[in-house]
């Protein structure tokens, strides 16, 4: 069951389940009306023009970069390369082509122009985009990096998928329909009794002070945190119960948005440490988690809540 997390704000930092609204897919629209039909979608065809522009853009660039590909955008940590906005743009037309009056929000635009994060709170179907997620792994040479495209109409996350060029690997997810990887159902099934828990936090390079002492609390008993890579593929360990939750504290809707839904789909769940489902539109109370089972995102967000 996928359940949304509540934390009680009465001092106390136990969580209980609220709902079964996937909280990565919380509906935004007016009551009584309609979300997109996504029966007039061609799905097949959604996969077909991600796979395209990752062989077009993206992989023949893979350990082929040179130093001007490669730019920084706010810092050394932050990088964007040739492939990044190549692939982006690439998408942009073969997306929008599929489903006509829709709009893009991609990283990239966004950091061309912030105002583009707008078409989240309007009323046009939007695709969300990462097109190299793990820039600084494609750089390096490292195949842990992902292209990230989710569907969402007024705030609700309709469809996802998660693409993983040079491990071969594609995940889909369509809402209340499940997830599949390279055609195989998804189940994140719940940590053993007793494990140790493989939690992906927030990546040290990235993170304030106080995100780092928010996020110390995980440094407990029966918990062993490591900084995440690409967040898109830590999401995919989760749905493939290869590892058992994340802990970030930054919320563009690019990086979370299909992984949510995707962990959803496979029987996961998530939450905020405000109790509140993760708004894809931002204003998020965090940092969040998304974890196999809700038993194990109770524990991690009683943990971020204690620090606060």
């Amino acid at each position: 069951m996928i359940e949304a997390l509540r934390t009680h704000h009465s001092g106390d930092t136990a969580i209980t389940p609220t709902d079964t609204t996937p909280p990565a897919a919380a509906p935004a629209t007016a009551e009584g009306e309609p979300s997109l039909d996504l029966s007039a979608l061609d799905l097949a065809a959604v996969e077909a023009a991600i796979r395209c522009a990752a062989a077009d853009e993206i992989m023949p660039r893979f350990r082929q970069l040179a130093a001007e590909d490669i730019v920084e955008k706010n810092g050394p940590h932050d990088l964007v390369t040739v492939a990044d906005r190549l692939a982006e743009e690439h998408l942009t037309a073969s997306l929008t082509a599929l489903l006509p009056g829709s709009l893009v929000v991609g990283e990239e635009a966004v950091h061309a122009d912030p105002s583009v994060l707008d078409a989240l709170h309007g009323d046009a179907p939007v695709w969300i985009v990462d097109p190299v997620d793990g820039t600084r792994q494609f750089v390096h040479g490292d195949p842990g990096f992902a292209t990230l495209v989710a569907l969402a109409h007024r705030g609700e996350v309709l469809a996802s998928w998660t693409y993983a060029p040079a491990l071969g690997l594609m995940a889909v997810a369509r809402r209340g329909a499940g997830a599949r990887l390279n055609g195989v159902p998804l189940r994140a099934g719940s940590p053993s009794s007793g494990a140790v828990l493989d939690v992906a936090t927030s990546h040290f390079d990235f993170t304030t002070d106080e995100q780092k002492r928010v996020l110390a609390t995980l440094e407990t008993g029966g918990i062993a945190p490591r900084p995440c890579g690409s967040a898109g593929l830590e999401y995919l360990h989760i749905a493939r119960g290869e590892i058992d939750a994340t802990a970030f504290s930054w919320e563009n809707a690019w990086d979370h948005a299909a992984g949510l839904l995707l962990v959803h789909e496979a029987g996961g769940a998530s939450g905020t440490v405000a109790g509140q489902p993760f708004r894809i539109e931002g204003g998020n109370a965090l940092p969040f988690t998304a974890a196999r089972d809700t038993a194990t995102a109770r524990r991690i967000l009683g943990l971020l809540a204690a620090a606060n």
